[in-house]
């Protein structure tokens, strides 16, 4: 039996923001809404804070966090900035974009696993930007679920897997991207790097900076080295059930399939349907397909099926984002923690 959830899930009045921007002000964890996918908050300030996001997730300490800020002003603050990441700052911010640079004393080292540069970024979400503004601080915050599973999309997911290790939910609604933000290293500023893809996509990066941008190399990160950022470990964004990786399913012989496989499509598929049958959107929009990625994996994943079968996504633009996480589902390793909520 799982143990009863302490957590709350609190709607965006104003009184609740006041009351979960005190939260955050006194060390305390707030799951929070973000336009990409739910996070996990605390003072990025706060040492003691941040090691509980890390107890919180089962976290490896060499996974580092990404700091959520308001104001342009607090990057500057917290990171040694240059001329690209104003650029891309003022293109993309507020929104899905992560920026990594040299990071300031301040920002303790729990946030960088101990790495001389920090992620950062501005999200767009209005709820978590009023409740940044009352909080007065920046927030790390990695996704708000177990260690290397899929990422919340929903407060629901969120108190799902963590309502047995938080008390504090802010539900803002289902995530409109639906994943992780784009990470783009800025250490060396001549030569950018996108570490990884997501709605800002590495055109978008080579149209404003006007240079090359070296594409993710897929090669395996190391779960005891400390990462440049988070989402570089081969496996992650993983269901419990073993994900297999196809360039494209035959509609015909999914459905002819065992009843304990489980097939997805990026769009539905012609004629008729299995029960084992699902995909991300009915006309294959990669918007759409982005945003129902990781609850529809988590749908299949509480159906008991024994495997799962994804059809990698074509096209442009989200492709890469949309299969970098299915590849990572599916990378041999480490797996994701059960859920103990």
């Amino acid at each position: 039996m799982k143990p009863k959830s302490a957590a709350r899930v609190y709607r965006g009045t104003p009184r609740n923001l006041e009351q979960l921007a005190r939260r955050l002000q006194a060390g305390e964890l707030v799951a929070v809404p973000t336009e990409t996918v739910y996070g996990l908050a605390a003072n990025a300030l706060d040492p003691r804070a941040c090691r509980r996001i890390y107890a919180a997730k089962g976290r490896p300490s060499t996974d580092p966090l990404i700091v959520h800020i308001n104001a342009r002003s607090q990057l500057a603050q917290l990171a040694e900035t240059n001329a690209a990441a104003e650029r891309l700052a003022d293109a993309f911010w507020p929104g899905p974009l992560t920026l990594v640079l040299p990071k300031k004393p301040v920002v303790p080292d729990v946030v960088t696993s101990g790495r001389p540069s920090v992620a950062v970024r501005m999200p767009s979400h209005p709820l978590l930007r009023r409740l940044l503004r009352k909080a007065g601080l920046p927030l790390a915050a990695p996704s708000a679920n177990p260690f290397g599973y899929v990422s919340p999309t929903t407060a629901e997911h969120v108190r799902q897997n963590m309502g047995g290790r938080i008390r504090y939910i802010l539900d803002g609604g289902p995530a409109r991207i639906g994943l992780e933000s784009t990470i783009v290293d800025l250490r060396y500023p001549e030569r950018p790097r996108l570490l990884r893809p997501g709605a800002v996509t590495l055109a978008d990066l080579r149209r404003v900076l006007g240079v090359a941008v070296e594409a993710p190399s897929h090669r395996p990160g190391r779960t005891r080295s400390p990462q440049v950022a988070p989402g570089q470990l081969a496996r992650h964004y993983s269901p419990r059930t073993p994900v297999f990786l196809h360039p494209k399913i035959p509609p015909r012989a999914a459905a002819r399939s065992a009843p304990d496989q489980a097939w997805l499509f990026q769009r539905r598929p012609a004629g008729r349907v299995s029960p084992g049958m699902f995909w991300l959107d009915g006309r294959g929009s990669l918007q759409r397909a982005a945003r129902n990625l990781f609850a529809v994996l988590r749908r299949i994943d509480d159906l008991g099926f024994r495997k799962i079968h994804a059809e990698l996504a074509r096209g442009g633009g989200m492709a890469e984002a949309i299969n970098d996480r299915l590849r990572r589902s599916a990378a041999k390793g480490r797996g994701p923690m059960r859920n103990r909520s």
